[in-house]
């Protein structure tokens, strides 16, 4: 699905911040095809934003911890995608969530503020579904209605600080210009695949890939997902720039639950040499049934995934077989980080 946005985007500024990730270089290109004048801001290295972006004269370091940096790349900017995250997992547990949930927070308030007082027109915030409550189906107004599920913990309250600093300043000086989308669990090229740091599809296609035979996956398989892939989320991203309310959140997923054990023989099955799957119940597999409603963005920007899950993972193990060095780096880079 792509968007007719070429009179929204065409010859304008448009900062993305943590834009060499899963979903940034996908994002770039789709807004260079329609004519924006684009910069990109991360922490990660030259040589991966060479590699992700092509462009390098399009990308500078900087960390939105620092306020002033944040003015800096605000300035003369119509629009700003902010898709700067924090990676972690649930084998990752609450081992480092310092380490995670100051910085995420430091950069969204930083990065918020800094669009405020720059004037710009648009701001795509991105929030996730670890904000929800732990509900199995979550709906964009029940995210109030609880504490965050417990694995969720801090980064929810993160992204939920996001979003209501998003909403004084459009009731205290009428900032209209937040959107806020909600993300289900994204996978594409640029992920990081390393089983450290990963989630479930990068994590176990790397590890099936590099001969893992039999390889055991953390639960009995029952545990359900909602998974969306990048280039749909890019598709729903720009849709709500174009089309959503300010402040008004939409949850941008599949809206179906598929099973780790679904996941994992998808994946064996189109990986060059299928491995056997053991499960291990010992292991934390986070909440068993996490599913966003999806009603709301095919109401308000008419938004669909159409991406299948097949064919995403199908794409996804074709990216990493042909630039594995570029994934392995990415890995190595994000582990030295956390």
């Amino acid at each position: 699905m792509k968007t007719d946005s070429k009179d929204l985007f065409k010859g304008k500024n448009v900062l993305v911040t943590g834009g060499t990730g899963t979903v940034g270089p996908i994002l770039v290109k789709r807004l260079l095809e329609l004519g924006a004048n684009v910069s990109v801001v991360s922490i990660d290295s030259d040589e991966r934003a060479k590699a992700v972006l092509g462009d390098i004269s399009i990308f500078r370091w900087g960390d939105l911890r620092d306020y002033k940096t944040c003015l800096e790349i605000a300035k003369n900017k119509d629009y700003v995608f902010h898709l700067m995250a924090v990676k972690s997992n649930t084998q990752k547990g609450l081992s480092k969530v310092a380490s995670a949930y100051v910085p995420f927070l430091l950069c969204n308030t930083n990065m918020m503020e800094a669009a405020f007082r720059c004037g710009v027109k648009r701001y795509m915030f991105v929030g996730s579904i670890g904000e929800y409550p732990a509900i199995p189906i979550r709906h964009e107004d029940d995210v109030w209605n609880g504490p965050p599920a417990a694995n969720d913990r801090y980064m929810g309250i993160a992204k939920r600080a996001g979003e209501a600093q998003a909403e004084t300043y459009l009731h205290e000086y009428g900032w209209d210009a937040v959107r806020i989308v909600r993300l289900s669990n994204v996978y594409g090229p640029y992920d990081d695949f390393d089983p450290k740091t990963s989630h479930v599809i990068p994590s176990l296609i790397s590890r099936m890939i590099n001969g893992e035979n039999p390889i055991k996956v953390a639960g009995d398989g029952t545990a359900q997902r909602d998974f969306i892939y990048s280039e749909d989320v890019v598709s729903g991203m720009l849709l709500a720039m174009e089309k959503a309310p300010a402040c008004f959140p939409i949850n941008l997923g599949s809206g179906v639950g598929i099973s780790i054990k679904d996941v994992a023989e998808a994946i064996a099955d189109l990986v060059p040499e299928k491995p056997g799957i053991e499960w291990d119940p010992s292991r934390p597999t986070g909440d068993a049934v996490r599913i966003l409603a999806v009603e709301r963005a095919k109401e308000a920007i008419g938004f669909e995934a159409s991406t299948s899950l097949r064919e995403g993972i199908g794409k996804t193990i074709h990216w990493y077989l042909a630039n594995r060095d570029l994934a392995d780096r990415r890995g190595k880079e994000l582990h030295e980080k956390s």
